[in-house]
């Protein structure tokens, strides 16, 4: 598990954004990954997936590491966001938003209004 510790910890710090995923964010393989994949590339985040699906190591592992027992699993700027429904929530009520901006992260804040007009 230190070798997948290491490359998950690695990982983390070394993209702005990454969400650890089933499937991929071209072809997501669960409807929880869909779901927050899809608001990424909805709202033009440039974001790194990698599919837990392609290593039972990493799929063990980004649990263990986050001590979060779900997946997907987003992290921006090194810290862990959280999942699904904590990723829907956020985007709902703008907090998304102010990380983004808070962090640095590029997005189309239009695209984000527009998730938020189709859910209110």
């Amino acid at each position: 598990m230190t070798d997948a510790k290491t490359q998950i910890d690695e990982t983390v710090k070394s993209n702005d954004v990454v969400l650890y995923m089933k499937g991929t964010k071209e072809m997501p393989q669960c409807g929880f990954s869909s779901r927050v994949a899809g608001v990424l590339n909805y709202m033009g985040v440039q974001f790194s997936d990698i599919n837990v699906l392609s290593d039972e190591n990493i799929r063990q592992g980004i649990k263990d590491y986050s001590d979060w027992p779900t997946i997907p699993q987003l992290y921006v700027k090194g810290e862990f966001i959280g999942g699904c429904d904590i990723v829907t929530e956020m985007t709902i009520s703008g907090e998304l938003d102010t990380l983004f901006d808070d962090k640095g992260v590029a997005y189309n804040k239009e695209a984000a209004d527009k998730i938020r007009e189709a859910n209110s």
